[in-house]
Order: structure tokens, then C-alpha cells, then sequence
């Protein structure tokens, strides 16, 4: 039987362009950041790496929190579009305030500004905003095919934007002059266009009612439960935790691929080259993402895909590291492509599987939990991206980089050279594991088939 279908194709694309906002943020902030900490304003990349991961310590409970508030909401918008629409404005201000550290300050005062507007952003409003977004995948449409296009377009779009700002942002700055108020102006700019693009994408969809969410099974009621019980819910899931810790992973491989920028300029000895890389990542990336809906309903699911394309992306990162102690430039670039194309799958049906991972807590545990289930979108970014931004601070530090020097230490090339070459060879590596082993569909199937759930049931 056919599943029904909910969505139009300009709802796809509007909810798609949903995540122009969300990477104008995040593609900016881990790409971006430490440079301008380090070779701007002179903060010291060590302490700058210490204050993010104390950061960190505060993002575990926010995801879960504002997971469960999405959960209890009830409003003419819905669930999830309030959270998402308004935590946007808090997103843009604290954006613009960790590119906008005064000069004037001391150097104590200058690390409790970047600490404070850098927790508030990936602390509270990301939160709030990423996973209302993220959650709207299950909550403005049952139909599973569907949910795989959303998380295609909306893929397409964020590796896109993180394309054009990873590409433009060094010429950019150069051209506003190269200095603190050059960053802040690009920040600025950066933030009122995804706040325009934040609203648009919130307006361009509408959550289903909550009588049509829960008829999986009409005959049980949806229990209550609090913050504790929604903890306890998500750590019996298995899939949620592999999610949570793929989603890490991907966010550490980002965060050195994000560090590439110190590789080019110093190693490679042009950081224009970063600009160059960024195609090379991202072009491959949306090519899969535009064939990941057929391919899933070729192969009948989602496991194999994503399995299969993340072996073809550590065998085409282990290739890059072969083409760097080459010195080839294009064979890198070559292989870096190879390797974008092979992540693409898991990028475009991620919310898919998290969908099902939503649905795999009801069956087994009764409650509907999908604000709450998203919340390892948000956790990954924020845990995995900032320790993954702290751990360059970290190793820099460790390596004797110091950003206003105009000759770094071999120590310190040796490290960008670890950083960018082998890190995300080894993360690669330990995702491939985790999707062998996150066949989520499968499972739900046998139990639907244990408790006698017909396929028509499950899709009204």
C-alpha cells in the first residue's frame, strides 16, 4: 500500500532551506572562530580551547531539556516552529557578539565575553532553534519517503551554505579590511541572512495535529513523563546513542577539516587553497545528496546505503593522506571528493533514521518522543563540534603555535599535518563501525511483525 503523502514540493524546499540559517551559524563559528581568536585578537588558542570544552559541560542537559519542553508544547504553530522561529534571534545576536570581542578590553575580560556569548549560543539558542528544526521532520509528516527528501534538501542546502562561506569568508574579510571590525561586519551580514532564511523556512511548513501523530496505535494513550523519565527513555535506546555518537564524530571530522585553514596557510603556504578544499568537500556532498532518495528505495532502506558509502569514504580519506605526504595538491583534492561522495548517503537520510530511531522508543517503550529523540542533532553539533574546536586549540597549544608569529615551529606543521590528514581518516574509521551496526528499520520491523502492527496501522 502507498503511503500517504503530506507535502508539497515547496514545503520540501522551504523547510529544506532551514539549515542556510543553521550553517551560517555553525559553518562560520567552527571554521572560523579560532583563527579569529588567535590571529586577531591574540587570545591564546590553549585557554580558548579549555573555555569551549567547560562549554560543553552545560550543553548535555540543554538538548534534553529543550527536547522534552518541544515535547510539551502546545501552541497554534505546533510543537516544534516556536522554538525554532525565536531561538533564531537569540542565535543572531550571540553570533555577531563572539566576532565582536572589543580590543579595548583586557585580556581576562576578552575570554569571559567570547566564554559567555559562545555558551549562549550553542548552549541555549542553538539548542532551542536545531532541534525544533531537526524534530519538524517527524512532525510535519508520517510518510517515510518523504522524510528522506527533507533530509536530502535540507542537506543540500547546508553543505551549499557551509560551501559558500567556507569559500567566500577569507576574501571577504580581506576586502572589510582584515581586522576586528572586519569580522564583526561579516558576522553581522552572515546573521541577518539567516534570520531571514530561519523565518521563511519555520513559515513554509505546518506540523500535523497531534491526534494524527500518535494513531500508530489508537486503542493506547500517550503517557506523560518529565525531564528524568525522558533521560532514562533515551539511554534505553541503543539506536539513540549510536546516532548521538556518529552525529560526535562527524562534528570532530568537520572541526579538522575546519582546522585545514592553519594547514593550508602554513604547510601548504596558501590559505587560499582552503576556499578551493571547501569544493571539493561540498560539491561531491550535494551530488549524493541528490540521488540518496532513489538509491534508498533501489536498496531498500537506509543501512546499506549509508554502510557502503562510508566505506568508500575511509578508503577515499586514507587515499588523501597517501596524496599528502606526496605533496600532490589535485590528487588530495581528487580524493577528498571520493570521500565527500561516500558521506553523502548518511547526510541526506539521517533524519530518516532518527525518525525511525523516534519510532523504535514507541514501540518498545510506549511514549512519543520525537522533540526529545532529536535532541542528538543538537547535542553532536554542539559536544562534537566544540570539543572537536577545542581540541585544535589544545593541540596547537601543545604544538608551540602562536598565531600573531610570522614563522611557526616545525613542531606546530607537524601537528596541522596530524590534524588535517590523519584525524578524520581515524573518525571515519569509527563511524563505518557504528553504521554497521544501527540496522534501526530492521528492527522495528520484527517487532511490529512480533505485536502484530500491519504496515497500513503504522502509517496512519
Amino acid at each position: 500500500m502507498e503511503e500517504k503523502k503530506y507535502l508539497k514540493w515547496y514545503n520540501k524546499i522551504g523547510y529544506g532551506s532551514g539549515d542556510i540559517a543553521g550553517n551560517v551559524v555553525y559553518a562560520f563559528l567552527t571554521s572560523f572562530v579560532m583563527v579569529y581568536l588567535t590571529d586577531t585578537i591574540g587570545l591564546a588558542s590553549g585557554i580558548v580551547g579549555t573555555l569551549i570544552a567547560v562549554s560543553k559541560l552545560f550543553d548535555g542537559f540543554t538538548d534534553i531539556f529543550f527536547g522534552a519542553m518541544i515535547d510539551k508544547t502546545h501552541s497554534k504553530m505546533g510543537k516544534a516552529r516556536p522554538w525554532m522561529l525565536y531561538g533564531y534571534i537569540g542565535c543572531a545576536i550571540t553570533l555577531v557578539a563572539c566576532f565582536a570581542i572589543p580590543t579595548s578590553l583586557g585580556r581576562t575580560a576578552q575570554y569571559a565575553w567570547f566564554f559567555i556569548a559562545y555558551t549562549l549560543l550553542n548552549g541555549v539558542f542553538y539548542t532551542a532553534n536545531n532541534i525544533a528544526y531537526s524534530a519538524l521532520t517527524s512532525l510535519v509528516t508520517k510518510n517515510s519517503k518523504e522524510r528522506v527528501q527533507m533530509g536530502s534538501y535540507r542537506f543540500i542546502f547546508a553543505f551549499s551554505t557551509s560551501l559558500l562561506i567556507q569559500a567566500v569568508t577569507v576574501g571577504f574579510v580581506e576586502k572589510c579590511g582584515s581586522d576586528a571590525a572586519a569580522w564583526r561586519l561579516v558576522a553581522i551580514i552572515y546573521a541577518v541572512i539567516g534570520l531571514v532564511v530561519n523565518t521563511i523556512s519555520a513559515l513554509s511548513v505546518k506540523e500535523l495535529p497531534e491526534e494524527e501523530l500518535n494513531e500508530v496505535d489508537i486503542t493506547s494513550e500517550v503517557e506523560k513523563y518529565g525531564l528524568v523519565q525522558a533521560f532514562k527513555l533515551l539511554v534505553k535506546n541503543k539506536f539513540y546513542l549510536m546516532i548521538c555518537g556518529t552525529y560526535i564524530l562527524q562534528q570532530l571530522y568537520s572541526a579538522m577539516i575546519g582546522a585545514g585553514l592553519y594547514y593550508m596557510t602554513w604547510v601548504l603556504k596558501n590559505k587560499n587553497l582552503f576556499g578551493q578544499f571547501a569544493w571539493a568537500v561540498n560539491i561531491p556532498l550535494i551530488i549524493a545528496l541528490i540521488f540518496t532518495p532513489t538509491l534508498v528505495g533501489k536498496w531498500n532502506g537506509m543501512y546499506k546505503l549509508n554502510l557502503r558509502g562510508y566505506i568508500l569514504a575511509v578508503i577515499g580519506r586514507a587515499l588523501v593522506v597517501v596524496a599528502g605526504y606526496m605533496g600532490s595538491i589535485p590528487l588530495m583534492m581528487a580524493f577528498t571528493a571520493l570521500a565527500a561522495l561516500g558521506q553523502g548517503p548518511w547526510q541526506g537520510d539521517m533524519n530518516a533514521v532518527i525518525a525511525s530511531c523516534s519510532e523504535y522508543t514507541y514501540l518498545t517503550q510506549g511514549k512519543r518522543v520525537d522533540g526529545t529523540m532529536y535532541s542528538c542533532t543538537s547535542l553532536g553539533v554542539k559536544i562534537g563540534g566544540g570539543i572537536g574546536t577545542a581540541v585544535v586549540g589544545w593541540l596547537l597549544e601543545l604544538s608551540g603555535y602562536v598565531g600573531t608569529h610570522a614563522v611557526q615551529p616545525q613542531s606546530a606543521l607537524n601537528m596541522m599535518q596530524f590534524m588535517y590528514l590523519w584525524l578524520p581518516l581515524i573518525f571515519d574509521v569509527l563511524i563505518m563501525f557504528i553504521l554497521s551496526r544501527m540496522n534501526v528499520e530492521e528492527t522495528n520491523a520484527k517487532i511490529k511483525k512480533e505485536k502484530g502492527i500491519t504496515v497500513e496501522t503504522a502509517q496512519q
